[in-house]
């Protein structure tokens, strides 16, 4: 196990998301080990590092999309801006009431992490998280959510309410929207309007 001030070592695998009788693999990295005591500060933004990911989850939401569910997916980054969580819908799949992206990547990444606590993490998701996804990345104590399409009907970071500031939050994320918005919106729309023709 790494200690305070030791790197976590790394090594390139196959995204798992679970344990092996061994290392831990998500994301296609290997930690070696679990960080004894995860750093308490946000690293700059670097808006190109996010659209890269961005990009990224739009093409893993396709994949997802086409298999039935809504195409929302989620990535959790830690300090460094290493992937920790990945996540994506699921509920169809697996009939699963809680089965959002955002849910998947932060418990993802509460095992590999070993802390639930998420302060100097950023979570990435192509859709403005809903009421039960934004309560969840307050409770985890998110630093910082960045989605992609604005959701002006369900979002809770700034669409129909805003829990990151609300008066009841007792940890207050910073929120960047819009991040590959037109390419997100656009998804979900095809998706949507797929659906409607099918039905």
């Amino acid at each position: 196990m790494a200690g305070p001030g030791q790197s976590v070592g790394l090594r390139a695998q196959r995204p798992t998301g679970q344990v092996r009788n061994g290392p831990i693999v998500t994301c296609g990295l290997s930690y070696n080990g679990c960080m004894a005591q995860p750093p308490s500060t946000l690293p700059p933004r670097d808006t190109v590092q996010l659209q890269h990911w961005m990009a990224r989850l739009l093409r893993r939401a396709h994949r997802v999309g086409e298999r039935g569910e809504i195409p929302v997916a989620a990535v959790l980054l830690d300090q460094r801006g290493r992937c920790v969580g990945w996540g994506s819908n699921r509920r169809e799949r697996h009939n699963d009431p809680l089965g959002h992206a955002e849910l998947q990547a932060l418990q993802q990444g509460a095992r590999l992490l070993g802390d639930w606590r998420f302060n100097a993490c950023t979570l990435v998701v192509t859709l403005e998280p809903c009421p039960m996804c934004a309560g969840a990345l307050v409770q985890a104590r998110v630093g910082r959510v960045v989605f992609g399409a604005a959701d002006p009907k369900r979002g809770a970071l700034g669409g129909c309410l805003d829990l990151a500031n609300h008066s009841s939050a007792h940890h207050h994320m910073e929120v960047m929207g819009g991040v590959l918005a037109q390419q997100a919106s656009e998804q979900l729309s095809d998706w949507f309007r797929r659906r409607r023709g099918q039905s």
